[in-house]
């Protein structure tokens, strides 16, 4: 391309421009796919540019001059990403996707680049080996101390042909994380069972079934149909008649990247694992699970067994006293033989109707979304004193997602929330908070805004099924329990109040960073809660303490089935990355059937997450070797919502005070474990777990 013309476009993309936008976000009605290259090129050289500065100093290292100085660099990196990454998960289209498989490589090997930096890591490794001597404060120490670990683990201290060979894995795993990725979209997006006459909707209430129309519209066809996506298809298997077309549904949805073709993600999940053991060989570990495990609370693989060991053997009884419910339940109409995978939750459901009176049909009314969102805005104001003000005016990159602009009290800024909630097929499956920008206690330039600090702008996906046009989407009690979840992640980017971007909001160990957000679920199921804001779409009518009464009582009905399942999708991947150099299988199906023999998993119950389809793992590395981490946190925040209760309020304003300060304000500025202390006065205790999932009694 000639010089002016590149020049041309570099002047004219509006992702290398000042952006002159409420709250400084993306002006995402002028960027095209073909944008993003350019502009990533600019930025990982300009970064490059700055750490060349900053590791040619004549000066002796100090804080300011090398460990501030880094955490400050790649702005326009950062802000790309923010950009980039959230769009790839949450608006895709084919073009997209193609930058996104070119650009794996690039940025993965800019990685390299920076953390394999050898003058740069030298300066930081003489500070680090100071640092008890520099009389740093709390937070810069951390600072130093999580930089100087980002390099060691990123392969600085490597030498020779083993830096060099460790580069190449990561970008190999980059461009593999991304495949892996699109291909589960794509057998998601490609899906659809259609429902053509009357007997293929026996059984499914009325949102099930506006919920397919919908599903069909924005396919283009006519009629009803079910996709994978989650929100569709655990209704579709609840409520179906039809054993026949459960069982299809079923087994496309658990077959994700496991069939022949194109998206076949079986010797993807075979290559990632045997590059993830040789990276954690070259870092002098036997498995990844080690490598893994080393940067964690759990800190071994002993300690993250101990737990999963603990809750298995607990909840196969638990599941077995379900099974024999749903099977005393089918007997009443006649019903024998085996309970299959794609049947447990229709019998569930039955047996939940006829043993508690709970009925999803009936109780989804009390539950629109819109109702439930200003619940959770109500409980972050009473607890944080923040609010949410709709910004209808600002500019999106879908007509479904909503601005907040945060605030204090007294009426200072905390940040902009963005709330994405709808399922659609170009957006990835599952619910994931992100960021467009970090919050730090420093001014970026015009990043900025003419503040002081850098604001936060959080986003959390959902994808609930949409309700169609101009009627009220309903959500299930567990639709309402996730929306709360990925609220309390949000909340822990928002709140977050540090001085260096590295140790904000969520940047914090695996294992503690689902503790904000499985605590702030408790929140959901209060009575106070409930009555105040659980009202029936029509009447207007807050939901009878009859029935909340009923929902509390059949709360722990399930969770045999629920634990069961998640314990054993997290026993498979701490067997699969436990696996050492020349160990990882060539049929990776088979071996995780035999991961889930050994360990008895019961007939007809499956798990979450198969490896061809467990993007936790798969699709990037933040939760490999740590799907355990959802456990570990539970222990955390059953414990830390206790405090509460000991209180005798779950709005106590000095519990309150105490966690925004211990855990949504202070981000990685503190070890996990001493800030859990230092909010309870101890360490957690496992049988507030325990008792809340049902699985020793309350006074046990």
């Amino acid at each position: 391309m000639p010089m002016t013309s590149t020049t041309s476009l570099l002047e004219e993309n509006p992702l290398l421009q000042r952006w002159a936008t409420p709250f400084g976000l993306a002006p995402f009605d002028r960027i095209q796919p073909d944008h993003f290259e350019p502009a990533f090129a600019k930025a990982m050289a300009d970064q490059r540019l700055e750490l060349d500065t900053i590791a040619g100093q004549t000066t002796q290292p100090s804080f300011e001059n090398t460990v501030a100085a880094f955490d400050a660099s790649g702005r326009l990196l950062a802000r790309l990403e923010g950009v980039f990454h959230n769009l790839c998960a949450s608006q895709t289209t084919p073009e997209l996707q193609a930058v996104q498989r070119r650009l794996a490589q690039p940025l993965a090997a800019h990685n390299n680049a920076v953390y394999m930096h050898a003058s740069l890591f030298a300066r930081v490794d003489h500070l680090f080996k100071r640092r008890n001597a520099l009389g740093l404060d709390e937070e810069s120490l951390r600072l130093l101390e999580r930089v100087h670990l980002d390099f060691v683990r990123a392969g600085a201290r490597l030498r020779g042909p083993e830096q060099a060979r460790y580069a190449q894995v990561m970008e190999a795993l980059a461009d593999l994380h991304t495949r892996f990725g699109q291909n589960v979209l794509a057998d998601e997006s490609a899906y659809t069972l259609a429902l053509k006459s009357p007997s293929d909707l026996a059984g499914l209430p009325a949102f099930v079934r506006d919920a397919a129309a919908d599903a069909a519209r924005m396919r283009g066809m006519s009629g009803h149909v079910i996709t994978l996506s989650r929100s569709l298809i655990v209704p579709f298997l609840t409520f179906s008649e039809r054993p026949d077309l459960r069982e299809q549904a079923w087994r496309a949805w658990t077959s994700r990247g496991e069939q022949e073709g194109p998206t076949d993600n079986r010797s993807i999940v075979r290559e990632i694992l045997t590059l993830r053991a040789e990276q954690a060989a070259l870092h002098g570990h036997r498995c990844y699970a080690d490598f893994a495990l080393e940067d964690t609370m759990a800190q071994s693989q002993s300690a993250v067994m101990g737990l999963l060991d603990q809750v298995w053997e607990r909840a196969l009884p638990a599941l077995e006293g379900e099974r024999g419910q749903l099977q005393s339940l089918m007997a009443t109409v006649g019903q024998s033989g085996p309970i299959h995978a794609w049947d447990w939750r229709y019998w569930a459901e039955k047996v939940r109707h006829s043993s508690y009176a709970i009925d999803d049909a009936q109780v989804k009314p009390y539950f629109a979304l819109d109702r439930m969102v200003l619940a959770a805005f109500d409980c972050a104001r009473r607890l944080f004193g923040v609010h949410f003000l709709h910004r209808p005016d600002v500019v999106l990159y879908h007509p479904d997602v909503k601005a907040y602009e945060v605030t204090r009290s007294d009426g200072s800024a905390v940040g902009l929330f963005l709330h994405d909630n709808f399922a659609r097929p170009t957006k990835r499956s599952g619910a994931w908070m992100s960021a467009y920008r970090l919050q730090s206690g420093l001014s970026y330039g015009d990043l900025a805004l003419g503040q002081a600090r850098t604001l936060p702008i959080i986003v959390n996906n959902n994808n609930f099924a949409k309700a169609p046009e101009g009627q009220p989407t309903l959500l299930s009690f567990d639709d309402v329990r996730t929306l709360f979840h990925e609220f309390g992640h949000g909340l822990h980017g928002l709140l977050s109040d540090v001085r260096y971007e590295r140790l904000s909001g969520t940047q914090v160990l695996r294992d503690f960073v689902e503790l904000p957000s499985q605590l702030f679920e408790h929140w959901m199921s209060q009575p106070q809660v409930l009555q105040e804001h659980a009202r029936h779409v029509v009447t207007g009518q807050p939901i009878p303490q009859a029935t909340i009464d009923k929902l509390q009582a059949a709360r722990n009905f399930g969770q045999g089935f629920e634990t069961v399942r998640y314990t054993a999708s997290a026993l498979t991947d701490m067997a699969v990355h436990g696996l050492g150099l020349g160990q990882v299988p060539q049929d990776v199906v088979a071996y995780e059937a035999e991961v889930l023999q050994r360990y008895g998993l019961p007939a007809g119950v499956g798990l979450n997450h198969r490896y061809t389809h467990f993007q936790h793992l798969f699709s990037g590395s933040s939760y490999a070797a740590g799907y355990y981490v959802y456990l570990w946190a539970e222990v955390l925040d059953c414990d830390a919502f206790d405090a509460f209760k000991e209180a005798g309020d779950i709005f106590d304003p000095t519990t309150a005070q105490r966690l925004l300060q211990c855990i949504y304000a202070a981000g990685n500025r503190v070890e996990p474990g001493q800030t859990y202390r230092d909010f309870r006065g101890r360490d957690a205790r496992v049988e507030p777990m325990l008792k809340d999932r049902g699985l020793i009694p309350e006074d046990g």
